[in-house]
C-alpha cells in the first residue's frame, strides 16, 4: 500500500497547479483505501508474488476519487472524508474537471499495467458506475422506490468498483477463471455491505465514522434502504411525516431527530444492518475457493467484517 500511495502521489501531479492542490485535498484525506487494498489482497490471495497489481490498484483509487469529486458536486455535499468538500473551496467546475483528470490518469495506469483483460474490467466498471449514478439521480427522491431497485442502484454505483477491483487483482495474478469469478463476487458483496452500513450510519453514526455530516441523505431527501423500510413498516402518521420531509422537502427543526427515532423504533436500521451482515457473510463464503491455509484469506475475511463493524 505504501507503493500504491507513492504511485498515486506521483501521478496526481500536473503543471496546472490547481490539479495537484485539489487532488491532494481529497486524496490525502482519511480515506480507507479499501478498493486498492482489495486489488492487492485479491492478487496476493490468488498467488501473485510481484507488484504487477500496483498500477491497477492506483487506477482503482483514481476512479473512486474522481467519482467522489463528481458526486459531491451533484449532491452539494459539504464534507468529504471529514474535510470541507473540494467544490466549496475551488468551485464546482474545477472539481468536475479535476475528476476528469483523475479518470484520465486511471486509464493511463491501466494501459501501462499491460493487461487487456484488466483494462476491460475497469473500463466496464467506469461505465456501470456512471449508469448507476444517473439512475440514482433520476430516482433519488422517489418514495415509491423498491428495495430491489435500490439494491440495483448501489450494486452499480458502489459495489461494481469493489467487484472490479478484486477481479482486476485476480486477473493480474493470472488466477483461473473460477477464482476470478469468486473474487469478483467477494468484491461485489463487500461493496453492497459497505454501502448499506453507510446508509444506516447516516441516521445513527457520527461525522468521524461517515467522513461526512450525518443526516445528509435526510436533508437531501435521498431515498435509501432505511427510508424504504421505514415507509413500508410505518403507519399513516409516519408515512405523512416522510412525505412532508422527504417528498415535499418541508423540514423543520427536530425533524432529523424524529427521523432517527422512527428508523430505530421501526427496525429499519436493524434490518439494513442485518442485510449488510448477510452480504458480508456471502462475501466470506466466496473465499472457500481458496485454501484455508492461504495466509491472505483471513485478511480478506477481515475486510468483510470491517465493512459491517463501522457502527458509530
Amino acid at each position: 500500500m505504501a507503493g500504491v500511495d507513492a504511485l498515486i502521489r506521483e501521478r496526481m501531479q500536473s503543471p496546472v497547479s490547481v490539479i495537484p492542490a485539489l487532488a491532494e485535498h481529497i486524496i490525502a484525506g482519511s480515506g480507507k483505501r479499501l478498493r486498492p487494498l482489495l486489488t492487492i489482497a485479491a492478487a496476493r490471495v490468488a498467488g501473485a508474488k510481484d507488484d504487477a497489481c500496483l498500477k491497477l490498484a492506483a487506477a482503482v483509487e483514481f476512479i473512486h476519487t474522481a467519482t467522489l469529486l463528481h458526486d459531491d458536486v451533484v449532491d452539494s455535499s459539504e464534507l468529504r472524508r471529514g474535510k470541507v468538500a473540494a467544490h466549496l473551496i475551488w468551485g464546482a467546475p474545477s472539481s468536475v474537471l479535476v475528476g476528469d483528470f483523475l479518470f484520465a490518469r486511471a486509464f493511463e495506469l491501466m494501459v501501462e499495467a499491460g493487461s487487456m483483460a484488466a483494462l476491460e474490467i475497469l473500463a466496464r466498471a467506469s461505465r456501470v458506475i456512471a449508469e448507476g449514478e444517473v439512475l440514482q439521480l433520476t430516482r433519488a427522491h422517489d418514495l415509491g422506490l423498491t428495495q430491489d431497485v435500490y439494491l440495483d442502484i448501489i450494486r452499480a454505483k458502489t459495489a461494481e468498483l469493489f467487484a472490479a477491483a478484486a477481479e482486476a487483482g485476480a486477473v493480474s495474478a493470472g488466477a483461473p477463471p473460477a477464482q476470478q469469478a469468486e473474487l469478483r463476487k467477494f468484491g461485489q458483496d463487500l461493496g453492497l455491505a459497505f454501502q448499506l452500513v453507510d446508509d444506516a450510519l447516516d441516521y445513527s453514526g457520527s461525522s468521524d465514522a461517515l467522513g461526512k455530516n450525518p443526516g445528509d441523505d435526510f436533508r437531501e431527501g435521498k431515498a435509501t434502504l432505511p427510508l424504504i423500510l421505514a415507509m413500508d413498516r410505518g403507519g399513516p402518521d409516519e408515512r405523512a411525516f416522510w412525505t412532508r420531509t422527504m417528498d415535499l422537502h418541508e423540514q423543520a427543526d427536530g425533524d432529523f431527530e424524529r427521523a432517527c427515532e422512527l428508523m430505530a423504533s421501526g427496525g429499519a436500521l436493524e434490518a439494513t444492518l442485518g442485510l449488510a451482515a448477510d452480504y458480508a457473510d456471502s462475501a466470506k463464503a466466496s473465499l472457500s475457493a481458496f485454501s484455508a491455509s492461504n495466509s491472505w484469506r483471513p485478511a480478506l475475511e477481515d475486510l468483510a467484517d470491517f465493512a459491517v463493524a463501522r457502527r458509530m
